[in-house]
């Protein structure tokens, strides 16, 4: 059952939302406008706001529902549940369904952790949610909130799976939004509300 779970949270993943509704609401790719990630952020960029508040919470989700049946179908084991968290967001990330190219797995991130550890990561999240309110840089929040919650988890004494789980996922987060750190330092990264 723990394979099955395993398997069955990442193709959950693999479901990415954003190309679901920009084929449904334009019949586009949204891969294929803005910033060219199959995330929320670009689809406000590409499709306003209704649809990127759709998308964000579909994602979100997605990473909630991944956790839960892992829960469910392991009888809680600790490490299973942990890895299904794990592979939803690489479901996310590398989806099966979308030829492996998905978004950044911030919102399904979200999800994982609102389920496994509430507090450390929404303390995190306001610390984000406030950097990107200040700078507008949603991906800077995006990399401060990954960074934050090991570190915050490991203070409020966490369960050491918690823990491991929220160090893959800042290593997985840092991967994925390597050009974004390059055009940060730069100088040219896009702010939120401004064309790609």
């Amino acid at each position: 059952m723990i394979v099955l779970s395993i398997v069955l949270s990442y193709l959950l993943g693999s479901l990415i939302f954003s190309l679901i509704v920009g084929k449904i609401l334009r019949g586009i790719d949204v891969r294929q406008h803005g910033s060219g990630n199959a995330g929320a952020t670009n689809t406000l960029r590409v499709l306003g706001l209704v649809p990127a508040i759709i998308v964000f919470t579909l994602d979100m989700l997605k990473g909630m529902a991944a956790v839960l049946l892992g829960d469910w179908l392991t009888g809680g084991e600790p490490w299973a549940v942990v890895a299904c968290g794990l592979a939803v967001i690489v479901g996310h990330n590398w989806p099966i369904l979308f030829s492996f190219r998905g978004g950044k797995g911030i919102a399904t991130t979200i999800g994982v952790v609102a389920v496994l550890s509430f507090v450390p990561s929404a303390i995190a999240g306001a610390v984000a949610i406030g950097s990107i309110f200040i700078t507008r840089y949603v991906s800077l929040g995006s990399l401060i909130f990954t960074t934050l919650m090991p570190i915050i988890a490991a203070i409020m004494g966490e369960p050491i799976e918690i823990i491991t789980l929220k160090i893959v996922i800042l290593i997985l987060a840092a991967y994925r939004h390597r050009a974004n750190i390059q055009r940060l330092i730069k100088g040219e990264e896009h702010k939120l509300g401004a064309k790609s």
